[in-house]
């Protein structure tokens, strides 16, 4: 009776002990679970934090100075506004740019004390106006110096604008070039082709006019006109022997221009001019003298209102 009863307590302990085993497995297995989960929130709290603090990191910009309109028109249609620290006095558009960005003088009076006071980390110049005294200047304090080449047509419109966006790593090309494509479509074809003579006026003293391969004369002849001089190259001041002989149909002008003549009855009062077929008729066109010769952006737009204009 007593073996009976000392395997009965034994068979009651073990068991005990094996139910304590169990339970003691059970308490492992949710302490390791706990310890799992903080390790887990532990971690991805430090990875939030971590990404938060990236995000929250500056991004670092460029400091871009612009030294001539197109390329400001272009840069600021990319987007790049807000990182143009500076720019000459070509560029006039968009209007509020002079609020944004310091205005620093024409490219041939460019002051470099002045210019490197802005801390640029690129510029941009147009080939013709980069000396070699400012090219040096500029190589020599390590900025990186972007010279533009520029054609002016519309395809060579489209690659510069392609040439700025890759030199600031930029994508975002599509909206500006389809805009162009689609203005380009509004012009019409002149039943003839009216000859437009261009004189470049500051005051009645300093008037000039508009030879060959000059960008008045492609955006003329992409209008549907034709440039009314022949025979020379770039500009040569006016005379009245030039316009008779060249006899134009309509005469354009920058609308400073015109307003430094005092306005269309000003142009009439130049020598020659009331014996043309443009003095005859009064046709005079001015407008804004980057549309026009800039080949911008608005290229498109500039082309399609000279069009309309001389189809008046």
């Amino acid at each position: 009776m007593f073996c009976s009863a000392q395997k009965t307590f034994y068979f009651c302990l073990n068991l005990e002990l094996v139910q304590i085993n169990i339970l003691m497995k059970r308490i492992t297995f949710i302490l390791c679970l706990t310890l799992l989960f903080i390790s887990c929130k532990n971690n991805t709290s430090e990875k939030t934090t971590e990404n938060q603090a990236k995000t929250e990191q500056p991004i670092t910009k460029e400091r871009i100075i612009s030294l001539n309109g197109t390329t400001t028109e272009i840069l600021v249609d990319l987007g790049q506004k807000q990182n143009i620290v500076g720019v000459d006095v070509t560029s006039t558009f968009p209007t509020d740019i002079s609020q944004t960005a310091i205005q620093l003088e024409h490219v041939s009076k460019i002051n470099i004390e002045a210019l490197l006071a802005l801390q640029p980390t690129i510029v941009y110049i147009a080939k013709k106006d980069l000396n070699d005294n400012l090219k040096q200047q500029l190589e020599s304090t390590g900025i990186k110096l972007f010279v533009i080449d520029q054609e002016f047509s519309i395809e060579g419109t489209k690659k510069l604008i392609i040439d700025i966006a890759n030199s600031l790593k930029l994508s975002n090309t599509s909206e500006v070039l389809d805009k162009i494509d689609l203005e380009t479509k509004a012009i019409t074809t002149l039943a003839t082709k009216p000859k437009v003579l261009f004189i470049y006026a500051r005051g009645a003293s300093t008037l000039l006019v508009a030879g060959e391969n000059t960008p008045m004369e492609k955006m003329i002849e992409l209008a549907g006109g034709e440039n009314a001089i022949k025979g020379f190259s770039d500009f040569k001041p006016l005379t009245p022997e030039a316009l008779l002989n060249s006899n134009p149909d309509y005469i354009l002008m920058f609308d400073t221009g015109l307003q430094s003549m005092g306005g269309i009855d000003g142009v009439l009062k130049i020598e020659g001019i009331n014996k043309t077929n443009a003095g005859k008729n009064k046709k005079v066109i001015a407008m804004d003298g980057l549309l026009l010769t800039g080949f911008t952006p608005r290229v498109g737009e500039a082309i399609t209102t000279l069009n309309k204009l001389l189809a008046e």
